[in-house]
């Protein structure tokens, strides 16, 4: 019995670890299964499913998957995807439906009965509105922003500025990445100019009349820059075999393919590809050197080609890598939640979100449902029957020529914003950047507006030849039109028609909005408003608006001119200066020159006139310091330099008519209601009703009537451009002015339609011609002055002079001044303490009642310094007896320098001098 127990009990335990180890969950894919994409895809699906399957750690379940091909009515993808929800009772779908359309439809279905779908299609929605309408939806693919920006990118890179954008239909896709799309080429300077819808060939009974007859539509736009954004390989297909018939294809046309078609570069035939030769991809990167990669690839090659043999290609690409890491997200949920939890859809749907791998197509993590690392895209170039990589290109790094490890991830080098490629194989062998653009022929020139009649015939004149009835084409903007073909000629000629209009200018810029001109070559002004809807150059001359009035011409000299010279400051600095070297040549002289001796009113008399008459160079009075000397040469070539600079400026100023405008500003005109007068056909006339708000205006169609209006008085003021008011005053010089503000506008400049790029080359040919003088040659020859004028703008007046040129003259002279009088001073003091010694030590002896600094105080007070002789008698001089001289004593006043000759024996003091000889004889 207990035998039998035992044997009963291991049978069930057999029975029930059995029944375990079979229990298998259901999964179904929904792809088509004739396509090259869901070959790859369902290959692929069937390797995960297997070495899951075969793993022993996966030994408790078991994965069967449901395949179900696509139709071409999206209804029936729909109630197959209902189907196996609700009869083969699947935990997950995995789509490869490519359209939007479709996956949201299977999207819905996996949202109403609560089961997770992985999708490898690319939501043009971002992924957080995806993940609010479709919560069940696990997107195995990033955001099309990354592959919308490495476009712009790429566009940006080579300067063009406008492009076709052409897609397949798709509802609910298609117009919101366009929109997308839009935007982020116009952050790069860029916009769309056309946008071309193929239909999808399932619903055409003739596709390729069809897709002949929307080809043929390009070739009347400007632009031959195309991006092709999202098409299958079918269409695509008879879209390029039909563009390349018609040249489309070929010279300076670009074109970019997204990874709609780039990733299958791999995989289509050779016809496919040399009808796209030179076109730029954008291929998803993913990693070939791992081991893992190359164990898969071995897996897939051998069942591919045992069960597709007619595919030229056997290698696996991003469709079948996502394919996989698809079914190796849910398998690793399901290990991670057993066997119970598994069968919980909203369990198994977060731990799929939470999924955190590096699978075969890169990172696999999972943020507000869709893939959070950003991707890597590879550029490829396609020459000859397969393509060569040129670099790589991420929102992390931009473009990159190669790729680095760096903590785990795959990096670039060096990276740069803009692409930087040379190696680029361009359609039609061509070996320069593409223009992007239709180039104009003979056949078919470029039409050029050109204003028919203007204010200012110097700028654009028309006129009509009797002769042979032609139009005859000149002026200013002319010549330079002319100068930038030269230019462009160095890379392409540039065949063009000239076509006079004889509206308004702004009926004028109208004409090339609507396109009926392509370019204006005129003195047109940049405003903001017409910036929105063309292309302006480079401005060749400034813009603004001025008030010309006439003069009135002041001949009276005002009583206050003659210091007009010198500026208030100049005026104090240079009185500063003579008053500080008055005293300093006071103090040096008045020691030893008789001439500057007397009464203190009589020293600052002298003083005064000696400094006042040097500013004439008429001063007489004798000098005897070198250290005055030395202050005089100097004070005296400062003197020289500020008379000859006051005689010029101020001859200047009583020369120069004196020119005020008969009307100060526009606020007279305002309160006046005065008339003014304008050019009719420019936007002046609405300018100054709306935004300066004068009303009584005056249309004006001739230069030569302005004088006219002027002079009569029924107009008070002109307002005219800035060019335009050169050339007016340049030709009636000394009557009319400017008064009041400027208005500053953009300049004036030729006009293009909106996005052309001849507009770029133009304005670099514009630049050009700045910089090497040839602009400044054609002003010059056109508005050169008028021989009638002396002065180009009479009511400028000459400056007054200010400190800032005579600072250093100012500084040498002070400075000179000021040394001399140190030296001078020291000199002084040394000569007085020798003295002092003398005395001391022979019979001279200062006075014990005077200190040393009241004997200063009094040299510098009186006519000579004074010393005090002690007891300096003489028997003759005095009268006295020999044995009285010693009570009798007798002060005498010298100087220094006659003390001196008293030591000398000199016969300036003969008395002196013998009483000096009795003293040494006693």
């Amino acid at each position: 019995m207990l035998i039998f127990i035992l044997k009963v009990f291991l049978f069930i335990s057999l029975v029930t670890v059995k029944a375990t180890a079979n229990e298998t969950i259901e999964i179904g894919a929904i792809i088509d299964i004739n396509s090259r994409i869901g070959k790859e895809q369902k290959t692929a699906i069937a390797i995960a499913v297997e070495n899951y399957n075969h793993d022993r750690r996966n030994n408790k379940q078991l994965i069967t998957v449901h395949f179900r091909n696509t139709s071409k009515d999206t209804i029936q993808d729909f109630f197959s995807a209902e189907e196996l929800v609700e009869q083969n009772h699947v935990k997950m779908i995995v789509t490869g439906l490519q359209t939007w359309e479709e996956t949201a439809l299977i999207a819905d279905t996996g949202k109403r009965h609560q089961v997770p779908i992985i999708s490898s299609g690319t939501a043009s929605y971002t992924p957080e509105l995806v993940q609010l309408k479709w919560p069940f939806l696990v997107q195995m693919t990033s955001s099309s922003l990354d592959q919308i920006n490495c476009t712009a990118s790429i566009v940006s890179s080579y300067q063009w500025r406008k492009v076709i954008v052409i897609y397949e239909d798709d509802m609910y896709s298609g117009s919101s990445m366009l929109a997308v799309l839009t935007e982020t080429l116009r952050s790069h300077g860029a916009e769309i100019e056309h946008q071309l819808i193929l239909p999808q060939l399932s619903s055409l009974s003739d596709p390729r009349e069809v897709v002949r007859r929307e080809v043929v539509k390009l070739l009347r736009k400007q632009s031959r820059v195309f991006i092709v954004l999202r098409s299958s390989v079918s269409t695509a297909s008879h879209f390029f075999k039909e563009a390349k018939e018609i040249g489309l294809m070929g010279r300076d046309s670009a074109w970019i393919l997204a990874d709609s078609l780039a990733d299958l570069l791999d995989s289509v035939d050779t016809t496919f590809v040399s009808s796209i030769q030179g076109a730029l991809g954008i291929k998803n990167h993913y990693a070939e050197e791992t081991k893992s990669f190359q164990d898969f690839k071995g897996q897939f090659q051998q069942i591919f080609r045992s069960e597709y043999p007619m595919e030229d290609h056997s290698e696996p690409g991003i469709h079948a890598l996502k394919a996989y890491d698809s079914i190796t997200a849910f398998a690793k949920a399901v290990n991670n939640l057993g066997t119970k939890s598994s069968n919980d859809s909203k369990l198994l749907k977060n731990k799929i979100l939470s999924s955190n791998f590096i699978g075969l197509s890169g990172h696999v993590s999972f943020v507000n449902g869709a893939l959070s690392h950003p991707p890597t895209f590879r550029i490829v170039n396609v020459d000859g029957n397969r393509y060569k990589g040129l670099g790589f290109w991420s929102s992390k790094f931009g473009f990159s020529e190669i790729l680095e490890a760096e903590n785990g991830e795959r990096i670039g080098v060096n990276g740069s914003r803009t692409m930087k490629f040379s190696e680029v194989k361009w359609p039609g062998e061509l070996k320069r950047v593409p223009k992007g653009w239709v180039i104009p022929t003979d056949s078919k020139p470029l039409i050029i507006g050109v204003p028919g009649r203007t204010s200012f015939e110097k700028f654009v004149k028309v006129e009509t030849l009797a002769e042979s009835n032609e139009k005859k084409y000149s002026g200013f903007c002319i010549e330079l039109f002319k100068e930038v073909l030269k230019i462009l000629e160095q890379n392409y000629t540039l065949p063009y028609e000239f076509e006079p209009f004889n509206g308004s200018y702004p009926d004028l810029v109208q004409q090339v909005i609507n396109g009926t001109y392509d370019a204006i070559v005129g003195d047109i002004t940049i405003l903001a408003e017409r910036t929105k809807y063309v292309e302006f150059t480079q401005p060749f001359a400034e813009s603004g608006l001025t008030m010309v009035v006439p003069v009135k011409f002041d001949g009276s000299k005002k009583a206050w001119m003659f210091l007009k010279p010198f500026t208030g400051n100049m005026w104090i600095a240079t009185g500063g200066v003579l008053v500080y070297t008055m005293l300093v040549v006071w103090f040096m002289e008045h020691q030893s020159n008789p001439e500057f001796r007397g009464l203190w009113k009589d020293q600052f008399g002298t003083a005064m006139w000696f400094t006042f008459s040097s500013l004439f160079f008429a001063h007489r009075e004798n000098i005897k310091s070198n250290y005055t000397k030395t202050v005089v040469i100097v004070w005296l070539f400062l003197v020289f330099v500020l008379t000859s600079s006051y005689t010029a400026s101020l001859t200047s100023m009583l020369t120069v008519p004196r020119l005020e405008p008969s009307v100060k500003d526009i606020g007279w005109i305002k309160r006046t209601n005065a008339s003014v007068g304008c050019d009719g056909d420019s936007f002046v006339k609405d300018y100054l009703r709306q935004v300066l708000e004068l009303h009584n205006i005056k249309s004006i169609t001739n230069q030569d009537d302005y004088p006219k209006e002027l002079e009569s008085g029924n107009i008070k003021a002109a307002f005219l451009e800035i060019p335009y008011q050169k050339v007016f005053l340049r030709e009636h010089c000394n009557q009319y002015v400017i008064a009041g503000p400027n208005y500053r506008f953009g300049g004036l400049a030729f006009v293009f339609q909106k996005g052309s790029p001849l507009a770029r080359d133009v304005s670099e040919a514009i630049l050009t011609l700045t910089q090497d003088g040839t602009l400044n040659y054609l002003e010059e020859r056109w508005f050169g002055l008028s021989r009638n004028c002396d002065n180009v703008d009479p009511a400028d007046e000459t400056e007054s002079l200010t400190l800032g040129s005579f600072w250093g003259l100012y500084l040498v002279s002070g400075a000179t001044s000021t040394v001399c009088l140190l030296f001078y001073v020291y000199h002084l003091f040394r000569k007085l303490r020798q003295m002092n010694g003398a005395f001391r030590d022979n019979i001279v002896h200062p006075s014990t009642d005077q200190s040393f600094w009241t004997k200063t105080a009094g040299i510098i007070k009186n006519d000579k310094p004074a010393v005090s002789l002690r007891r300096v008698v003489s028997a003759s001089a005095a009268g006295l007896a020999s044995d009285e001289r010693g009570s009798s004593p007798k002060w005498h006043l010298v100087s220094p320098s006659d003390a001196a000759q008293i030591f000398d024996g000199s016969s300036q003091h003969p008395q002196l001098a013998i009483e000096m000889g009795n003293l040494r004889s006693e």
